[in-house]
């Protein structure tokens, strides 16, 4: 090979490099630009709701006595979700990843990646058709046994259509994502730790304890944050769900709203002041969802001496 090929190849190298610096970084600043076009288009959208005089509000109260009940019930359907689904999902990858054998592993894999395909609205009509009436019975149960707690008190919803209700269906929802993700990181757990962990006498459970969770603990969290992100801005499902009303301390009686239900349900039809107070809720949930991403990256940085990189 000649000097003159080798200065060409060098070139040609160096072009390309050039290329996919730049189209790397037009690509990281569309998002940027994206996710600011975005944000602007809400706050211009959401200013006539946010300076309207308060009795032309929905309530006759203002914006945020409008929108505080609603985010109150967006958190309470999303904690509820992430309650249920976490250490389920958590088991289930555990199970796959280090207990299963490998063909039942892999048919485990595919079922839970197949969950997450499955539209929204077919959750949505199976929570309502059949969740909501064969769980009736568990609520007034607990509206008898356990009514003293505020969060149990009666009388029980006859429908079943509640927040808890709606929680409960988005916890299967966000499963299959908490579940493909942690299966993953503990897929990568480095061998030698594994092995060595056993070496020393550790049982199966203590050589997870002690060298998969903390190896995993930060991608755990970022799958938790991921389906926290989907449980906030879930919309069809919790519509068919959730009999919506006033806000109540009570998870099994009717009542409650959440952000993204709320748009869907009053959009098709809202006009003038009401456009900007929908999109106004909107920005509000688009806050709350930087804020959660922006809190768990904040959680990762400090537990990032268990990462893989390290």
């Amino acid at each position: 090979m000649t000097a003159t090929t080798l200065t060409g190849n060098q070139g040609a190298g160096r072009a390309g490099d050039k290329i996919f610096s730049g189209a790397a970084m037009a690509a990281g600043c569309l998002i940027l630009a994206v996710l600011f076009g975005v944000a602007l288009f809400l706050v211009v959208q959401a200013i006539p709701a946010l300076t309207a005089p308060a009795a032309e509000i929905q309530g006759g109260e203002g914006f945020f006595a409008y929108i505080w009940p609603i985010v109150i019930g967006t958190l309470i359907a999303a904690a509820i979700a992430l309650v249920i689904a976490t250490p389920i999902a958590i088991g289930v990858a555990l199970f796959i990843s280090h207990f299963a054998p490998r063909g039942l592993a892999a048919g485990l894999g595919y079922l839970v990646d197949l969950l997450a395909a499955i539209p929204s609205v077919v959750y949505g009509a199976w929570g309502a058709a059949f969740l909501a009436k064969e769980i009736s019975p568990a609520y007034n149960w607990l509206a008898a046994n356990m009514g003293w707690l505020p969060i149990f008190q009666g009388p029980a919803s006859a429908t079943g259509k509640t927040i808890l209700t709606a929680g409960i269906v988005l916890s299967v929802m966000v499963l299959p994502i908490i579940t493909s993700l942690s299966r993953e990181i503990f897929l990568q757990t480095p061998k030698l730790h594994e092995e060595a962990a056993l070496a020393l006498g550790a049982t199966r459970w203590e050589m997870i304890k002690m060298s998969v969770l903390p190896f995993a603990r930060p991608g755990i969290i970022s799958a938790v944050m991921l389906g926290l992100g989907r449980a906030l801005g879930e919309t069809m499902a919790v519509a068919l769900v959730l009999s919506s009303g006033a806000l109540t301390a009570s998870l099994i009686q009717s009542g409650n709203q959440t952000i993204a239900a709320e748009i869907a349900l009053n959009f098709p039809e809202a006009s003038g002041l009401k456009v900007s107070t929908l999109i106004a809720a909107g920005l509000v949930l688009f806050v709350i969802t930087l804020a959660v991403n922006m809190i768990a990256r904040w959680i990762i940085t400090r537990h990032k001496e268990f990462s893989g990189a390290n």
